[in-house]
């Protein structure tokens, strides 16, 4: 018997902490107006100077007042969207005109009044915050009160832009292809833009995601200054409150400097799991670079963010499975709105939500990004497990709650979905790639794993990812950390006995699985089979293949549980994806040969593709250094042509693209070659990466990852209209 090691089990729990899973168009910048605005909308990222009344807005100390007789001494605005129809007024002096109590004031801190929603058209408008409208007083004092001033807005030069973060891609991003032409382009299938301590964009209160552990938004109705300000409020006094800390670094004295923007001194980093990864202009610079697809999922761990929540996060959290991905999903049409409003209205972003591949193809030969949404959790459905003493269990859905669920998932705009993840739940057994899930399991469904050997030990030729893992075993020794008392008092302070070598789950899938499985390929959805069963996968991988066509299957980011060399064949054959976990440019021309003999085993007559499913905000590491000895990346790089660009970009008109080195003026510098990707801007860079170290091979196979994501959906689109024509 091999005795569970010494560690406090708070520490054995950091391995899988939430686990799975010129300068460009600037919406800082502005650019000379000549007309004044058709519509609220064309005021976004605009200089203007503003008539309230027919008077000339100025400024009279903090005051800003509607008196002057021309546009001379009229202060200048620059219009910063909040989201669509709201703005901040940014004053010259970096002052924003913010309402508090019925008083309009210049102030330098963003605040509830500094949010204005306009309405009207035509050049004519009136603003509002605060439940009150902008007035005019008797003195001409702009103030809050209840008859609406009107406004106009003139074009002006000299503005200061609101501080934003930039995207250093010199020139536009392509559009294309033609109808009818494979779509060039990569596709992302595994990134959870909806974590954060915030599901809105700052003026709702929906909530935090991963019980506030995670700190930071992908967006803010106050920008980057405050979406990624000093995290003190949720990690403490240098970072000292951090569930990374005790959770993750095994250090619970270990510290970090707090500070945000504009200097990120110790956060965003590659190993940093609780930080914000994908603010959206970060997620914009990948775009540029050539992203096409990318696959969102509501993701969390009911047990983890019920133990954040009594520990180190936010008392009041949402961590029901169900509901706290649901959150995160509905977050993404709040993300989809602001994009919009940088832009310049509703369907001007460049980040689009798609329902189906007809439209995905419509949206990227707009040149934009096609955004597919997904849930992975264990609870899919509301599907929770409990084991009881005597060895039986319950299950907190029924087969008609799965129906009812799949029907509102569906409405809600969700197209892909993980049927189990790293803990059991009532529709089967996950799959085993630490010892450390079966703790986190057991604070779920109050049952350890029961396990068998993995055939042919889990590992080696046979296998594409390994399968499994070795067990911790033996009893549970007293330590004096919050996590190893719960365990102990839950499972009266033993574990089960495991066999040496790498086990295996013996629980697949049950029939209530097998019925919520049918009812998601009649339904639909792409099915991630990454986190199921070793035996699980080979379950719908068959059943996929009693279909015609055959339902294909994604494998997006690592194949969580196992998949064997036999397996990766059926699933490629079958019309499926293997995409890794992003890897940094070296291990993914590895990658590339690894799936090279699979590819060409499986009689595809697809041309090679690999993506990646970069797992960004699932609390997960991020691609480091490609490390010495590598051909150093450049700054800037040159993206679409030249060296190890294949004629494909140049024959479908795309120009070459400038990438300067990610960096805030007077602020933050990124460096992909000495601290890796800390952020997902530098997607870009582990793209010049893969370049470097994979050449023409591996880019192409990257940017035909976008068109076999697009040809997976449209095979499941009518595998699925075959399944529901089955008894």
């Amino acid at each position: 018997m091999q005795g569970i090691s010494r560690r406090p089990l708070g520490i054995l729990l950091s391995a899988v902490w939430f686990a799975g899973c010129g300068s460009s168009p600037a919406p800082n910048a502005s650019t000379p107006i000549d007309e004044p605005p058709d519509s609220r909308f064309d005021l976004a990222n605009g200089c203007y100077v503003l008539r309230a009344n027919d008077q000339y807005v100025v400024r009279d100390g903090a005051a800003f007042v509607a008196s002057g007789a021309d546009a001379s001494s009229a202060e200048h605005f620059f219009m910063k969207p909040a989201n669509l129809s709201r703005y901040l007024f940014y004053t010259v002096d970096e002052q924003l005109m913010t309402a508090q109590g019925a008083s309009i004031s210049a102030d330098a801190s963003p605040a509830d009044g500094s949010d204005w929603t306009l309405a009207g058209d035509a050049g004519r408008y009136t603003a509002a915050t605060l439940d009150a409208a902008l007035s005019v007083d008797d003195a001409g004092t702009l103030v809050l009160g209840d008859t609406p001033a009107e406004l106009r807005f003139e074009p002006a030069t000299g503005c200061t832009p609101y501080p934003e973060m930039p995207v250093n891609v010199v020139g536009h991003t392509f559009k294309g292809p033609a109808s009818g032409q494979p779509v060039i382009g990569m596709a992302e299938v595994h990134a959870h833009m909806g974590m954060g301590s915030e599901l809105s964009d700052g003026s709702g209160d929906v909530g935090p995601s991963a019980a506030g552990v995670l700190y930071g938004q992908a967006i803010n109705r106050f920008g980057a200054p405050v979406a990624l300000e000093n995290c003190v409020l949720s990690h403490g006094p240098n970072g000292i409150l951090s569930a990374e800390n005790i959770l993750l670094d095994f250090d619970p004295l270990q510290m970090h400097d707090t500070q945000g923007w504009p200097t990120f001194v110790d956060w965003p980093k590659q190993d940093s799991f609780l930080h914000q990864q994908m603010y959206y202009r970060w997620v914009e610079r990948a775009y540029m670079a050539g992203l096409r697809v990318m696959v969102v999922h509501g993701t969390t761990i009911e047990a983890l963010c019920n133990l954040a929540r009594a520990t180190y996060g936010d008392k009041t959290a949402e961590c029901v499975d169900m509901e706290t991905g649901s959150d995160q999903v509905r977050f993404l049409y709040d993300i989809e709105n602001y994009i919009d409003a940088q832009e310049g209205g509703p369907e001007q972003g460049w980040f689009r939500i798609v329902y189906s591949p007809a439209e995905a193809r419509d949206v990227i030969a707009d040149g934009k990004l096609a955004v597919i949404l997904g849930l992975e959790f264990s609870n899919l459905f509301h599907c929770r497990l409990t084991y009881n003493l005597d060895g039986s269990e319950n299950s907190d859905c029924t087969r008609e709650d799965i129906d009812r669920e799949i029907d509102e998932a569906w409405e809600l705009g969700v197209r892909q979905v993980f049927p189990f993840h790293d803990v059991d739940s009532a529709l089967g057994g996950t799959g085993i790639f630490s010892s450390v899930l079966n703790y986190v399991g057991f604070l779920d469904t109050r049952g350890f794993w029961k396990t068998y050997d993995c055939p042919d030990g889990g590992e080696g030729d046979s296998y594409f990812y390994n399968a499994g893992a070795e067990l911790e075993t033996g009893a549970i020794t007293q330590f004096n950390d919050p996590v190893t008392q719960l365990i102990m008092d839950l499972a009266q302070g033993q574990l089960p006995v495991y066999p040496p070598g790498r086990q295996c789950n013996a629980r697949t899938v049950t029939e209530l699985g097998e019925y919520a499985i049918d009812k998601i390929m009649q339904k639909g959805f792409v099915l991630d089979i990454d986190h199921a069963e070793l035996l699980s996968k080979q379950y719908m991988l068959d059943k996929g293949a009693e279909l015609s066509p055959n339902y294909p299957m994604v494998s997006g980011h690592g194949g969580q549980g196992g998949i064997s060399n036999a397996q990766a064949e059926q699933i490629i054959r079958q019309g499926g994806i293997i995409y890794p976990a992003l890897p940094n440019g070296a291990r993914f021309a590895d990658f590339v040969e690894q799936i090279k003999p699979i590819w060409d085993a499986s009689g595809t007559a697809r041309p090679l593709a690999v993506g990646y499913g970069a797992d960004a905000n699932g609390l997960r590491t991020l691609p480091g250094p490609r490390g010495a000895g590598s051909d150093p990346i450049e700054y800037p790089f040159t993206l679409f042509s030249g060296e190890g660009w294949g004629p494909q970009f140049a024959e479908a008109g795309i120009a070459p693209l400038q990438v300067d080195m990610l960096s805030i003026p007077g602020g933050k510098q990124w460096m992909m070659d000495e601290e890796g990707m800390s952020n997902y801007g530098l997607v870009a860079d582990i793209v010049e990466g893969i370049r470097l170290e994979g050449g023409e091979d591996a880019i192409t196979a990257l940017f035909n990852s976008a068109e076999a994501y697009l040809q997976l959906w449209e095979q499941t689109e009518a595998a699925s209209a075959n399944a529901r024509q089955q008894p």
